[in-house]
């Protein structure tokens, strides 16, 4: 179950937080809708994964093998990961936003690329730690509920 955002009495918070795909509008709400944020997350990624992969096949740079890397890549999409754990982990779509950030910022180190090979890895744990951040009072069940069934069935 997701927080809600607050509102004011003319909604402008609400406004903004639809706007940004941070909330699904009451309207569309069911087991088959996801909050707009969680696809646009994942078309950023496959399109970060893209590019990093087209500059590692041309040898212009060596990527550094990291504790977020697989040994294989998962089969599950990153849009279909990222709705599983906002399923599972039940955390506000905010944590995409903070999670993604968290990436960013991981990113920045030299030598390090986010690939096919470490991107549910990277997505699962900066989500968690945003999660801890932002919907502290949902970590109990992202961890026992979330992170096991997103994670452990796929490649941990």
């Amino acid at each position: 179950m997701a927080m809600e955002p607050p509102t004011t009495e003319a909604g402008d918070e609400l406004e903004s937080y639809s706007s940004l795909g941070l909330i699904v509008p009451h309207s569309q709400k069911g087991d088959a809708e996801f909050p707009k944020v969680l696809l646009l997350l994942s078309v950023y990624l496959d399109k970060i994964i893209q590019q990093n992969k087209e500059l590692l096949d041309s040898s212009k740079v060596k990527e550094s093998t990291t504790i977020f890397h697989g040994q294989r890549v998962p089969e599950l999409s990153i849009k279909l990961y990222a709705e599983r754990i906002f399923k599972y982990a039940q955390c506000s779509p905010s944590c995409f936003v903070l999670g993604l950030i968290y990436m960013e910022r991981y990113l920045q180190q030299p030598n390090i690329y986010v690939t096919s090979f470490s991107v549910h890895r990277l997505l699962i744990t900066s989500v968690v730690v945003a999660a801890k951040f932002i919907d502290d009072s949902y970590l109990p069940i992202c961890i026992s509920k979330g992170f096991h069934v997103c994670a452990s069935t796929f490649f941990w």
